[in-house]
């Protein structure tokens, strides 16, 4: 971690361990709480995104600023207006948007308001018997999607954290032994990778799924020894280059623009620092 340390960005910094780094001086921290007045998810640009984005940088320090953005955010979501989808007795869902709400108001200190708890209670009944979600309305109702799985379990791990509620970690767990199943990244059926795109990893991930944030759930839930989650620590570490960063392909794009830019290929810090963070947190595993 010790290379973060000379990052220009303080919100980079504190994350690499430098405690007197103030994040609120950070040129990207500074954008995000910007919040436009458009509708929270509009891609990639909205509040929606840049929640999630200051929750991933560890934004805490600052709630009145960002509780206009959590407003925004769970007046949208937590309306007794939104309609769900039941087919088959599965709900049909793209929770990946619960998900991702859940994630940045437990991480950001909002954890307590009853909205919150509401996603939470809502996620946990969506979810499929194998331990997912998806909002496919023809899926034949055997498998979840890692893309609408890996961002909820994500935010329920947090909530856990946050609050000390057991079902949401319970849940999470289900669905992080859903993607072991399958080494993270591999059909039951032929053993084949399922989706090449998942073996780059890319950042920020939106509600994609991708190897990364695969082990970042794994690792959360407490998995990470499991030797079935080794191969994936394995492909991670073959994506680094001969100078010893990471580079990783993008989402966003100059038609569906993020609110920062950050940074292409190897210069994307925080791609770099999360899987740096992974790797570090596999290797601890395999010594203990």
């Amino acid at each position: 971690m010790e290379r973060f340390l000379g990052s220009a960005d303080p919100a980079i910094r504190r994350l690499a361990g430098d405690q007197r780094a103030d994040v609120m001086q950070s040129p990207k921290v500074k954008i995000l709480i910007n919040f436009p007045a458009v509708h929270p998810y509009k891609k990639w640009w909205g509040t929606h995104w840049r929640l999630v984005s200051l929750a991933d940088l560890e934004v805490n320090q600052a709630r009145a600023v960002i509780e206009p953005g959590i407003e925004q955010e769970l007046k949208w979501l937590a309306s007794p207006r939104r309609r769900i989808k039941i087919i088959d007795g599965l709900v049909r869902h793209c929770a990946s948007q619960e998900g991702n709400a859940v994630y940045a108001c437990s991480r950001l200190g909002f954890a307590s308001d009853p909205r919150v708890t509401k996603l939470v209670n809502w996620l946990i009944d969506w979810q499929w018997p194998d331990g997912g979600w998806n909002c496919d309305q023809k899926a034949s109702g055997r498998r979840s999607s890692f893309h609408e799985t890996v961002t909820p379990a994500l935010g329920l791990v947090e909530y856990y954290r946050a609050t000390g509620e057991r079902k949401a970690l319970t849940a999470a767990q289900e669905a992080a032994g859903l993607l072991l199943e399958h080494n993270l990244f591999r059909s039951l059926k032929t053993g084949e990778v399922i989706d090449p795109a998942w073996l780059k990893p890319h950042y920020p991930p939106y509600w994609h799924y991708d190897l990364l944030q695969g082990l970042r759930l794994i690792d959360a839930v407490g998995f990470l020894p499991d030797p079935r989650a080794d191969e994936a620590l394995e492909i991670l570490e073959k994506n680094r280059r001969k100078d010893g960063r990471f580079a990783g392909p993008k989402w966003y794009s100059k038609k569906q623009p993020d609110a920062v830019d950050w940074g292409s290929g190897a210069e994307n810090e925080m791609l770099n620092l999360l899987i740096e963070k992974a790797l570090l947190a596999g290797r601890k595993n395999e010594k203990s």
